[in-house]
């Protein structure tokens, strides 16, 4: 099929098929949107297939088009690979890292990690970027390149690597009622309003499952994604909050909270870093990766690393 085929046609397909969209594809080959709907054409004519074919607002992928990203893919990064230094220089890397997480990762495990790459490569750029569960499908869209968060299990469909793990407790205000009691039932659970915390990961619907097995139901009286707003609150009130166990630690050093196990059994908390397949074998990635762990181990606000 692509016997006469020079080599920019096969990049223009290759990030077509990347972007599902025409613009965005002009923006990376840096041509006019014109120029790659001409290209479209032609490959359509070269392959006997449409590649993309349009969904209400947006272009997905044939069958056949599937088949060609993931060859493409192999032969681009071979390719590029082949090409590339030898040697990784952290200190003359001048690119830019996104990474992505919940608002606690991003206040009390960030910095550390920031200090660590900016010591080793001081001409990188980080992004931060709040984390969202729908992200895990978007990654390559967003341009997260690592991103941290809580799975029940390995997630599918993007490369990850298991950090630790632990379980939830309940947290509340240490002048609250419950305070004082060393074993809490569902009773004293339900006795008092909850605030959620919706950013990041999920981290307390295993709660309202056990719940609805009895045919009950806690009070949400707050919803914010963000730990420092739920926390104020919390402190503010008689209102109880369900977190993980290694955050309940680390939030009681600077506020006047304490945590309680909860009154049955939970699945465990499993933590992971995540990134899209694309970075398996990127030497800079892989040494990002690295560096991220490397600094989680040290880090005194961090999940211990299993």
């Amino acid at each position: 099929m692509f016997q006469n085929t020079n080599l920019n046609l096969l990049k223009s397909l290759h990030i077509l098929l990347q972007e599902a969209h025409v613009s965005n594809a002009a923006k990376r080959l840096h041509i006019t949107q014109s120029a790659v709907s001409r290209q479209l054409a032609q490959l359509r004519e070269m392959c006997n297939d449409d590649l993309l074919v349009r969904s209400s607002n947006y272009f997905v992928l044939t069958p056949k088009a599937e088949i060609l990203k993931a060859k493409l893919d192999s032969f681009f990064g071979d390719f590029e690979h082949l090409l590339s230094d030898i040697t990784f220089e952290p200190e003359n890397w001048s690119g830019e890292l996104i990474i992505s997480s919940s608002d606690y990762v991003a206040q009390y495990v960030l910095p550390d990690i920031c200090s660590r790459l900016n010591s080793l490569a001081p001409q990188l750029k980080i992004n931060y970027q709040l984390w969202h569960p729908v992200n895990i499908e978007r990654l390559h869209e967003l341009g997260i390149d690592i991103a941290s968060t809580m799975l029940p299990e390995k997630p599918k469909d993007v490369s990850s690597l298991f950090i630790g793990s632990d379980h939830s407790v309940l947290v509340m205000r240490k002048q609250h009622p419950l305070s004082s009691k060393n074993n809490l039932g569902v009773t004293e659970l339900l006795s008092y309003p909850h605030i959620k915390i919706t950013g990041g990961a999920d981290k307390d619907s295993m709660i309202d499952q056990q719940l609805s097995l009895l045919n009950l139901h806690r009070e949400i009286s707050l919803q914010v994604p963000f730990f420092t707003a739920a926390v104020s609150r919390l402190i503010q009130t008689d209102a109880l909050m369900v977190v993980p166990l290694h955050i309940a630690k680390n939030l009681s050093k600077f506020w006047a909270i304490t945590h309680k196990n909860l009154p049955f059994d939970v699945d465990i908390n499993k933590y992971w870093l995540i990134w899209h397949p694309k970075f398996d074998n990127d030497v800079s990635h892989k040494w990002v990766r690295e560096q991220i762990v490397l600094s989680m181990q040290d880090s005194e606000n961090s999940i211990h690393l299993s």
